[in-house]
């Protein structure tokens, strides 16, 4: 189930807060590898490292590093201070960290009795890839003061919210106020134990306007119609529902994927708001030209029998795209070359800013 190498650290390559990018020497050749200083401590040249290679031997194109698991000649401290949530539970590298929603937070008493979003537009999403364009329709389409905007981030891709960069520089450019890591996932500003009460501390402890719900980098499909973490986002709608949120779900549309099972609107969408989402929700349906945006309106009509189809004009929202302070990236291409999923998640974005004024 796991490969392990050892190796030797020969240089870093990059870093951003709470990952560092290395290259490693193994018996095979040189690796490129990835360590979490927050677990195992700040890998440096010289050291020895223990690594899992399984992701880089199966060639994953969103995780395919070897991660670092161990620096054994020079194990970081012991952690002190508050917190017994444990995620990653019952793994080699499950961590302690301090919950918002436990007793030793000092979130507690604001959350302990919290039961609403009072209203909090809240847009949900199936692929990471997703939010910096929501966040570009949001930011353009707002008028008034700018939303304060969290991102909350289930545990469908990636456990540790270091590992995504886009959300390092969305972070340091004020584009988030903080990341919300919710189930087994961890590293964010705020830790939550649950979807629900992950939503709340986006609201009560940072004080967000508008929540955005994804998972984290990565995603598992298997070309069935229920085996993909991405049904995750129906039940999101019914998390936000039931906390007064307004949901605000984004289509997965793609005139770029070359799998038919995607293209227009994606099963992963139709499935998760279709049959897993019990709750009403706005589904914000991009105004896009032509065949094929009348081949996206067309799919996404049967979700009508659940949810309000909000039809949501795409003008501007290429300029707004192109003015991302991150890459817009999703399954290996960029903007251009599946413009039509960015302009879905970006009306989504703008959808969610209409319910702001």
């Amino acid at each position: 189930m796991i490969r392990w190498r050892k190796g030797e650290v020969v240089r870093i390559r990059r870093e951003w807060p709470g990952a560092v990018e290395l290259d490693v020497t193994l018996a095979e050749g040189t690796c490129r590898a990835l360590a979490y200083p927050p677990l195992v401590g700040r890998p440096l040249p010289g050291d020895t490292v223990l690594l899992n290679t399984t992701a880089l031997a199966m060639g994953l194109g969103t995780g395919g590093y070897a991660m670092v698991v161990a620096v054994p000649d020079r194990l970081p401290e012991d952690p002190s201070g508050p917190g017994h949530l444990v995620k990653a539970r019952y793994t080699p590298l499950q961590a302690t960290v301090l919950g918002a929603d436990e007793q030793d937070s000092p979130h507690h008493e604001a959350l302990r009795d919290a039961d609403s979003l009072d209203g909090m537009p809240v847009v949900i999403a199936d692929l990471h890839s997703a939010l910096p364009p929501i966040l570009c329709g949001l930011y353009a389409s707002a008028t008034g003061a700018r939303p304060r905007v969290a991102y909350v981030m289930t545990d469908g891709g990636a456990l540790p919210a270091w590992f995504s960069m886009s959300c390092a520089e969305l972070r340091a450019r004020e584009w988030l106020c903080g990341v919300v890591t919710t189930g087994q996932s961890f590293g964010g500003d705020v830790e939550a134990v649950t979807l629900h009460t992950g939503l709340l501390a986006a609201r009560h402890v940072l004080g967000a306007d508008v929540a955005v719900v994804t998972q984290g980098p990565g995603n598992l499909g298997t070309g069935t119609r229920w085996g993909f973490s991405g049904v995750a986002a129906g039940e999101a709608v019914n998390a936000a529902a039931v906390l007064n949120g307004r949901g605000v779900a984004a289509l997965r549309v793609s005139d770029g994927d070359a799998r038919e099972r995607h293209q227009g609107v994606s099963h992963h969408s139709l499935t998760a708001y279709g049959r897993v989402a019990l709750a009403r929700a706005r589904v914000a349906v991009p105004a896009l030209p032509g065949a094929f945006g009348a081949r996206v309106r067309e799919q996404a009509a049967p979700l009508a029998v659940r949810h309000e189809l909000v039809n949501v004009p795409v003008d501007g929202l290429l300029d707004a795209l192109e003015e991302s302070p991150v890459r817009l990236s999703t399954m290996g291409r960029g903007l251009r070359e599946d413009l039509s999923y960015f302009l879905s998640s970006a009306a989504a974005g703008r959808d969610a800013a209409s319910l702001l004024s």
